[in-house]
């Protein structure tokens, strides 16, 4: 085996294993705040848990990260807040049925049920869906509002997930933005 081939194989090696560790960290790490318990909910786990889409047409950054209360009735986070503009398209994660869109406390909030009895929930927002309703991935459910506390942002979209009264982590459900692709290995020069 030539120098050069030897020098091709090893980088498709290295890229392999990167790939496989990023891979494995992606599946198996913790979120911050949430415990190893809830690894049963990972998005690459087995049926019946789906993935859900991000509530935004364009993902955006998390600027309030989930934060699991230790109990109930404990100061946490029980979503995330991601960066948005005021009059954004706000869509379903997955297909379900609206379980509520109205105000709560003075701020619109919808809330969807899907499968593996997951509810998403979504606020600020203008709602345009109503309770009851049948709703797609991706199909418009309301548009962002403005005035959500704790938001660093001008506007931010908080976005929560709840199995039965169990707050999850909703980027757990999610694939990570972007796509790690492998690329060829060029030598540039002869090695010695």
């Amino acid at each position: 085996m030539g120098p050069v081939v030897a020098s091709v194989l090893t980088g498709v090696l290295l890229l392999t294993v990167l790939a496989t560790a990023t891979t494995t960290t992606l599946m198996t790490s913790t979120a911050p705040g949430a415990s190893a318990a809830s690894d049963d909910h990972t998005p690459f786990g087995s049926e019946p848990t789906p993935l859900f889409s991000w509530p935004l047409p364009v993902p955006s950054a998390v600027v309030r990260p989930f934060d699991q209360p230790s109990t109930p009735y404990s100061a946490g986070h029980r979503g995330v807040d991601l960066a948005a503009v005021i009059g954004q398209d706000v869509v379903a994660a997955a297909d379900g049925r609206v379980a509520f869109a109205g105000l709560v406390a003075g701020r619109g909030v919808v809330s969807i049920d899907h499968d593996a009895g997951l509810r998403t929930t979504y606020e600020p927002v203008r709602w345009s869906v109503s309770a009851g309703e049948r709703v797609h991935r991706g199909q418009v459910v309301g548009t962002v509002a403005a005035e959500h506390p704790g938001c660093p942002e001008r506007a931010c979209l908080h976005w929560g997930v709840r199995r039965g009264d169990d707050y999850l982590d909703p980027l757990r459900f999610v694939r990570p933005v972007g796509a790690l692709r492998l690329k060829p290995w060029i030598e540039t020069s002869a090695p010695p």
